[in-house]
């Protein structure tokens, strides 16, 4: 095989230009990255691009490794090592020809070093490098964990529990190795994988006869293994000492944390365990740090919604604004997205936070410790001693919190906050639930943004199709409409699922006199729910999901996930 050099390549094919060579080949100096992903994150060229040139110019064959079954037993031919640093994972063995996938098959050091290891014939195939990313995950992490079930199951009646298990993992580099301890190996390979796959929480559920683990992905919880019921106990010990909680107490629910590095990204663990029938059900809700906090047009807002955002956010004279939804609905980081606009030099920004997710320069951060007195309540009533400028409060629980916050409002503060309720509705209910007098309300209450997280069809294998008379009526359109529709089928980049990515869809509640004088007379729910439809700046949850899906954006499916309540209705 003839080796050239990837910029010509791309240059002579017409690809890229020569300028945009020299410009990529003079920042690769700067991120240490190969040409290829610099040209794709500069944007000058897309993974589809550089595939077809590969394809065109050395005569390779690319592969869907989606639909590809990779034997476990080829982990044995390449080691994890080899595999992680060059991005190629073998995919099929004939006689003395070993398959490899690989982002970069120019990389001639590769091929070596693969050859030399496995004593065979190497054949590269070109494969996206995200799909081989989560196949190397699946590959290593599956037959890591299969071997590390082993060696626990010989060694568990021989040791006890904390003997296999090694010294604390905070800060640790998660980093499978024969020399770490099979318990940790099996932990390390599930926080991995979750990484890999941008899982945001790992699940590890005990059942009667063994212990499932499943991640959330996009939002959806998917089976990813099981692990022997009798190996539960060494399993959530070892989790348990990651998060400096008390291995002996099973009875009660703990929570812990700990931090610890995948590769490049810096990972926050927040863990919690609930006791059931069957033993402790074991959550880690995955939090990446090197995550850039997002500004208000990458999370979704635009046209009507970003103005009333805009005039929510910038009211001289102080209210109350909270941003609602359910758990996992992305409210964290619209009230992150909020701070981080309103944090300037001439302002005096304080957080009240349980826990404290993204530490932000400027902003005075309080953690929430109840242990200690440090309530939302109690530390409301200190921050108000401080000469606060606006007071973001992570979480509304009850009666007090919220009649500190909607006070300190009346008196000239700017409070953020979020609260658990499904609609800008029944937040309003909710707040005279805990016992909000309406006066309250109506005189402090500047806003509500409700929000949920959709998932986005994959820009990859989107595709065009006709929906059916009973998608159409869900939306309230009629048959000849003559909108276009569009789903994803499936493909490397979004591992067959048809959705790559999430976006967050808004309906924006800004109050108005009438609205606030409804609710300060007392009137029923009924009333209020209709003032706010016929407000002719409110545009509801189920209309913005209407609009990302006639945009081509997400789907039917997504779009009456999300608004599956009585409180969304396209006919209103």
């Amino acid at each position: 095989m003839k080796f050239k050099k990837l910029g010509d390549m791309l240059a002579a094919t017409g690809v890229i230009t020569e300028e945009e060579l020299q410009y990529a080949l003079k920042k690769q100096k700067e991120t240490k990255n190969r040409l290829g992903k610099e040209l794709i994150e500069e944007g000058i060229i897309t993974e589809e691009q550089l595939i077809d040139t590969l394809k065109l110019q050395l005569g390779l064959d690319s592969i869907d490794l989606t639909k590809t079954l990779i034997p476990n037993t080829l982990s044995e031919l390449v080691p994890k090592k080899i595999a992680n640093n060059y991005g190629l994972v073998p995919v099929k063995l004939e006689g003395d020809q070993l398959y490899v996938a690989m982002s970069d098959p120019l990389n001639f050091m590769a091929l070596e070093d693969v050859k030399a290891v496995s004593k065979k014939r190497i054949i590269p195939l070109i494969a996206t490098e995200e799909s081989i990313q989560r196949n190397i995950a699946s590959l290593y992490g599956n037959e890591g964990a299969a071997r590390a079930i082993k060696e626990m199951k010989r060694e568990i009646h021989d040791a006890p529990v904390v003997s296999i298990l090694g010294d604390s993992f905070a800060s640790n580099i998660i980093d499978n190795d024969d020399q770490s301890a099979p318990t940790v190996r099996l932990v390390n390979s599930l926080i991995e994988r979750a990484v890999i796959e941008h899982a945001s929480d790992i699940h590890i559920e005990p059942n009667e006869k063994e212990v499932r683990v499943r991640m959330r992905i996009d939002g959806l919880l998917r089976h990813i293994m099981t692990v022997p019921k009798d190996l539960q106990a060494s399993v959530l010990s070892r989790l348990k000492i990651m998060g400096g909680m008390d291995i002996t107490e099973r009875r009660i629910p703990q929570d812990g944390r700990s931090n610890a590095r995948v590769r490049s990204s810096e990972i926050d663990l927040r863990m919690s365990t609930l006791p059931t029938i069957y033993g402790e059900k074991f959550v880690i809700r995955l939090l990446d740090k090197n995550t850039q906090l997002l500004d208000k047009s990458k999370i979704g807002l635009k046209d009507e919604d970003l103005e009333k955002y805009m005039q929510l956010i910038s009211q001289k004279s102080g209210g109350v604004v909270l941003i609602v939804g359910p758990t996992g609905s992305g409210k964290s980081s619209t009230l992150y997205t909020m701070i981080r606009e309103l944090n300037t030099e001439q302002t005096n920004l304080i957080t009240l936070e349980d826990p404290v997710e993204y530490n932000i320069a400027g902003i005075n951060q309080v953690q929430i410790n109840e242990k200690t007195g440090m309530t939302f309540s109690g530390g409301l009533r200190a921050i108000l001693r401080q000469d606060p400028d606006i007071i973001a409060v992570g979480e509304i629980r009850d009666g007090e919190t919220a009649e500190i916050a909607m006070r300190a409002a009346i008196t000239g503060h700017l409070v953020l906050s979020t609260i658990h309720t499904n609609s800008a509705v029944s937040t309003l209910d909710r707040l005279l639930d805990i016992g909000v007098e309406p006066y309250l309300i109506s005189s402090a209450l500047n806003g509500v943004i409700s929000q949920r997280l959709v998932r986005k069809i994959c820009p990859n294998c989107r595709e065009e199709y006709i929906p059916s008379d009973e998608e159409l009526y869900s939306l309230g359109l009629s048959s000849d409409t003559q909108h276009k529709f569009y789903h994803g089928v499936g493909c490397p980049h979004c591992f067959g699922t048809g959705y790559r990515g999430r976006i967050a869809v808004f309906e924006i509640l800004t109050m108005n006199k009438r609205i606030k004088n409804a609710i300060s007379f007392g009137a029923k729910r009924e009333e209020i729910a209709e003032l706010i439809h016929n407000d002719r700046k409110f545009v509801s949850l189920a209309d913005n999901c209407r609009k990302l899906v006639l945009e081509g954006i997400t789907t039917v499916d997504e779009a009456k996930r999300i608004t599956n309540s009585e409180d969304y209705d396209y006919e209103n």
